[in-house]
């Protein structure tokens, strides 16, 4: 038997036991989540051609967009009037390969990946945490990113994700959701219970990074308090948002704010108070396995199988993973419950206009619901 087939051999025994695990004791969500049949009103947007994956979104200072970060390194920007998407900026000048099918994974390190995005709401410049190329920016018109940042105390970024900036001092506070693993390889980071995670902010003034907080479990979506005295970071891999403070007498201090069920992603301010964390996945039988059990997760990794081929496999043909997020009031107490079991993984809920969007790797389109 050659050694390809015996992969592939191996590749199908372990879908089907971890499908097993999945199937033989599927759970409901924990949380009663609205239906988003009852209560909410889906509308898809115009499709992007050959890209996919708006993960974060956010508005420019006069108030159009949304913008958002594809799979092929552009970020596009929503025009309401045209019902359609524009070209804005691009993470890296190298553009050859780029477009073409949907999956850009192997093409992520040289295209590059924008996941969060932020306006300075005062420049109008443009940040971008880039999964490979580090923090970026663009000013008003657009065009090609230039990296501030791709490195901190000689340890290089492996994976910039979310980022928030205060709009008094400009300093941007942004996460490295991993030293080891790339974007590429995040469910491997998962498997091992990843640690090397940190939360950083960059100050434009003096273009100097500070490491806030070391060793986190997959950090992830940040956001600053409006007040400015504390930060939420959400810990994925711990399935909690901490609160870090920055001001008063708490400085320098961690909380947790709020344990979820599930794994937490990017977090968001809603008009209406309180803050959208979407969950990327609900805390089922996979979540708690490799949880519980972190030598499993150990020995997948060393298998001589890509653990993201196993991880796509179950989720596409075994595993119910619906789009599911929360509305947190201050004291971190679930006061709205999000539930689109059509939809997929969210990464973002952002509420703008008497509107939801929502935002996904995964997603082919911006989807966006009437509140």
């Amino acid at each position: 038997m050659s050694l390809g087939l015996k992969i592939l051999l191996l590749t199908a025994v372990l879908a089907a036991v971890v499908s097993r695990i999945l199937w033989g004791c599927q759970e409901k969500q924990e949380a009663n989540y609205l239906s988003v049949e009852k209560e909410w009103k889906p509308e898809l947007l115009p499709a992007v051609e050959n890209a996919k994956g708006p993960e974060s979104y956010d508005y420019d200072p006069n108030g159009g967009g949304p913008y958002a970060g594809y799979s092929d390194g552009r970020i596009l920007k929503w025009v309401e009037d045209e019902r359609r998407w524009i070209e804005f900026a691009f993470s890296s000048p190298n553009k050859e390969g780029c477009g073409g099918a949907y999956d850009h994974a192997h093409m992520e390190n040289i295209c590059g990946r924008p996941l969060g995005i932020r306006f300075n709401q005062s420049s109008g410049d443009l940040y971008i945490a880039d999964a490979y190329l580090g923090l970026l920016k663009v000013g008003p018109q657009g065009g090609i990113a230039t990296v501030i940042a791709n490195e901190s105390n000689g340890i290089p970024f492996k994976f910039t994700n979310g980022l928030d900036i205060d709009p008094h001092s400009r300093i941007l506070y942004f996460t490295d959701s991993s030293s080891k693993f790339d974007r590429r390889n995040f469910f491997t980071a998962f498997l091992t219970r990843d640690s090397s995670g940190r939360l950083m902010k960059y100050d434009p003034e003096t273009n100097k990074v500070t490491v806030l907080l070391n060793y986190l479990a997959f950090p992830n979506g940040v956001l600053l308090s409006e007040d400015g005295n504390f930060i939420l970071v959400v810990e994925s891999l711990k399935l909690r948002v901490l609160k870090y403070w920055i001001k008063t007498e708490k400085v320098g201090t961690v909380e947790v704010f709020v344990q979820l069920q599930g794994v937490p992603d990017n977090i968001h301010r809603s008009p209406r108070g309180g803050y959208w964390v979407a969950l990327y996945s609900k805390k089922d039988n996979l979540v708690k396995l490799i949880q519980q059990k972190p030598i499993i997760g150990i020995i997948w990794s060393k298998l001589p199988i890509d653990p993201m081929k196993i991880f796509a496999l179950v989720n596409k043909y075994f595993r119910k993973n619906p789009g599911v997020g929360v509305r947190l009031n201050e004291k971190g107490e679930v006061m709205e419950e999000f539930f689109d079991e059509n939809i997929g993984p969210l990464k973002e809920i952002m509420e703008r206009d008497d509107h939801i969007w929502v935002g996904s790797v995964d997603l082919p389109v911006a989807t966006r619901y009437k509140i």
